[in-house]
């Protein structure tokens, strides 16, 4: 009997075990996992744009690869994400990657992580951050108001992991959001850096709550160019704003259906009173 158990055992970490690009990846963990085709160098800064809302971060994040020719260079890997893949030029490709360029990283995603995903996607995310050894991270989102199609100028706010970076926010005229809730994918990255003593940014434009949001990302964009020495370029952006809502109206859709999932409303409220 006891043979019998070893030769299941065996069998099933044989099956589990597949070589995909050369390296051995247990499919079946439930981990996340960052698989490199090239090598990343230290001090490296990253650039998150994730789906959230008005998508400001996921309409940026494109732009910036876009704009600055980033190549691919990883994606994530896990079993926690939907069986989704996107196919380009007949060619699969997965939903959520990594582009580089000289001294600069974007991570993009095509699809809303689903809220039973996020903490384990976003946890193993910063884990491999951590031991690339990432001189910074900045984060692009946005901040749901309920009048954003009456503002004639759009403001963006800032938090950050540590009080050099709320410096960083400061002297580049961002306003600092003194207390508030952040709900979502950036919540989340922001609490990590903050276990791993990562550097990290987080830049908000004030957007629609459910409706792509192409100007907030221009917004966003801007202040990451004064703050991270970038020159990106975003008068595309805006001059075809509405070319770029239509073509996210779906994505924008389930993002949010997770969003609601992630009680995203709560960024509306002011938290209540406590003591210093």
């Amino acid at each position: 009997m006891p043979h019998l158990l070893n030769f299941y055992r065996k069998l099933f970490n044989d099956i589990i075990l597949k070589t995909l690009f050369g390296r051995r990846i247990d499919l079946f963990s439930g981990e996340v996992k960052v698989i490199e085709y090239k090598d990343f160098p230290e001090g490296l800064k990253i650039i998150c744009g994730l789906p959230d809302v008005g998508l400001v971060g996921s309409i940026a994040a494109a732009h910036i690869i876009s704009k600055l020719n980033l190549k691919e260079v990883a994606y994530i890997e896990t079993d926690l994400l939907p069986p989704i893949i996107m196919l380009e030029n007949g060619l699969p490709r997965t939903p959520i990657r990594i582009f580089m360029g000289d001294g600069i990283a974007v991570l993009n995603s095509e699809i809303a992580i689903p809220s039973d995903a996020i903490y384990p996607v976003i946890r193993g995310i910063i884990n491999w951050v951590w031991k690339k050894k990432i001189d910074k991270i900045f984060t692009l989102s946005g901040l749901p108001v309920p009048n954003r199609h009456e503002l004639e100028k759009i403001r963006i706010f800032g938090a950050a992991s540590n009080d050099a970076m709320i410096k960083v926010l400061k002297e580049n005229e961002v306003e600092i959001i003194e207390r508030g809730f952040l709900v979502g994918p950036q919540a989340l990255i922001l609490k990590y850096c903050v276990e791993r003593n990562i550097p990290a940014i987080t830049l908000l434009a004030e957007t629609f709550y459910n409706y792509p949001d192409p100007e907030a990302s221009s917004v966003v964009i801007r202040a990451l160019n004064r703050i991270a020495n970038m020159n990106v370029d975003v008068s595309e952006l805006v001059e075809k704003g509405e070319e770029v809502r239509l073509t996210m109206r779906d994505m924008m859709r389930r993002t949010q259906a997770e969003l609601a999932k992630m009680r995203k409303s709560h960024e509306y409220d002011v938290p209540g009173f406590y003591i210093r």
